[in-house]
């Protein structure tokens, strides 16, 4: 059988931009928060934009965004997950660009006011996003939709708490991210049924003066739970 020689189709003449933007959530205990950032190139400069950058030659997909997420936000070693690619031909007015998006989850005292200066950028609530440049208001809202199946199944939900939360805190979080209440009564029994919080002896008294005991998440035995197919959902 003859081969054919297909060298040429890689020497096609595309002028096809890879970008990656990154999508960074963040809690403050009250609420979710999107991190937006000023625009401070050409087109649409000074807008509300995701922070992104195009892929270097060198440089795999998801060493970009890490590379992305630092130089933007001084932050690095968090929760990032490929969202999805957005390639639609006239996504970007400048050029043609594909796009691979991320998004990140943090806690917001991880990302204080001074960095949010530094790097030209701005806390939104979820319900008060303003509009975005191009195509990344639909990033968001899919990334948003991505974020509620997660957290039916995985723990991500406390990449955005501190190190040390209490049983309401995470509730709280729970609820902004699906966008509806929950029973208190039936959170705290179905959290601690699942046994991965480690009780601390401190409390957080800044809601009353008995306080409320302090947790941990404890990473090690939800491994162990998944290995054993735990369901999550909440």
């Amino acid at each position: 059988m003859k081969l054919i020689n297909n060298t040429n189709i890689y020497t096609a003449q595309q002028n096809i931009l890879v970008a990656v933007d990154c999508i960074i959530f963040g809690f403050d205990s009250k609420k979710l928060k999107l991190l937006l950032f000023k625009r401070k190139v050409e087109p649409s400069k000074g807008l509300w934009s995701l922070i992104g950058a195009f892929i270097k030659n060198d440089q795999s997909i998801d060493d970009g965004a890490k590379q992305i997420l630092f130089e933007s936000t001084g932050l690095q070693d968090i929760y990032l997950e490929q969202l999805k690619t957005y390639g639609d031909v006239y996504r970007d007015i400048a050029g043609r660009v594909i796009s691979v998006v991320y998004y990140s989850l943090i806690s917001v005292d991880k990302f204080e006011l001074e960095s949010v200066e530094k790097y030209d950028a701005h806390w939104f609530d979820l319900d008060d996003v303003p509009e975005l440049i191009f195509d990344h208001g639909q990033m968001v809202s899919d990334a948003i939709k991505q974020l509620r199946t997660n957290a039916k199944h995985q723990p991500i939900g406390f990449n955005l708490l501190p190190a040390y939360f209490t049983i309401p805190e995470l509730q709280i979080l729970y609820e902004s991210i699906y966008q509806r209440e929950l029973d208190a009564r039936n959170f705290r029994k179905k959290i601690l049924s699942l046994d991965i919080l480690t009780k601390t002896n401190k409390k957080d008294k800044s809601g009353s003066k008995k306080g409320a005991f302090l947790y941990a998440f404890n990473k090690e035995k939800f491994d162990e739970l998944i290995a054993e197919g735990l369901n999550f959902e909440i």
